[in-house]
């Protein structure tokens, strides 16, 4: 093996390492309290080796976010072809929910446009956002021809109703109180929201 590429694994396995600290910081804490200090303690290098792989906090956090698209990505891949749209519409919002529930979906305010312009720059990050945005898109056309979501509704807003739920602050809410499971959570969540888009 090269030189290299023994050098440039060890580069990949910590990078790695450095998105799983800061998607589980993001998920814990959300981006205003998640310090970079905490990341390199948590991956338990110096914050000058940290910088050396993201130059900021804002990079660290759409690094996260490219994470969370590619696995967005691979679970709508998954999906079934024999499946009808609304069920793969309903089962991408559910891995979603259950990885909010299980403390792995990394809260990104939606008012910080120093964290909005590293979004935007980054290729990755716009790439799978629009590959996932359109293959979603292509499901709920699908299921308002099929007449299973309110073709009256714009496809738009189908779109973000179903994005939002990754940042739903229901099931958390419910969760804390204790009363309920993760699975009752997460199909009250779903039958909620997917009631409220289909066809009346």
């Amino acid at each position: 093996m090269a030189r290299g590429s023994f050098r440039e694994q060890v580069l990949k396995v910590r990078e790695d390492a450095i998105v799983s600290a800061v998607n589980r910081l993001l998920a814990e804490k959300g981006f205003d309290l998640m310090t970079v200090d905490e990341v390199a303690a948590d991956v338990g290098i110096a914050k000058a080796s940290l910088y050396k792989h993201f130059p900021s906090k804002e990079a660290l956090a759409a690094a996260a976010m490219v994470r969370v698209l590619q696995h967005t990505a691979a679970v709508i891949d998954q999906q079934p072809a024999s499946l009808a749209a609304i069920d793969k519409l309903e089962a991408v919002t559910r891995w979603a929910l259950e990885v909010q529930l299980a403390g792995e979906m990394p809260t990104l305010p939606s008012q910080n446009s120093t964290l909005r312009a590293e979004l935007l720059g980054s290729k990755a990050y716009i790439d799978l956002l629009m590959q996932v945005s359109d293959q979603l898109g292509a499901w709920i056309q699908q299921a308002q021809a099929d007449g299973a979501i309110d073709p009256g509704l714009p496809p738009e807003v189908v779109l973000y109703t179903i994005f939002a739920r990754a940042c739903d602050p229901v099931p958390g809410f419910l969760k804390a109180a204790g009363q309920m499971e993760d699975a009752q959570i997460v199909d009250l969540v779903l039958r909620t929201c997917f009631g409220g888009l289909r066809t009346r």
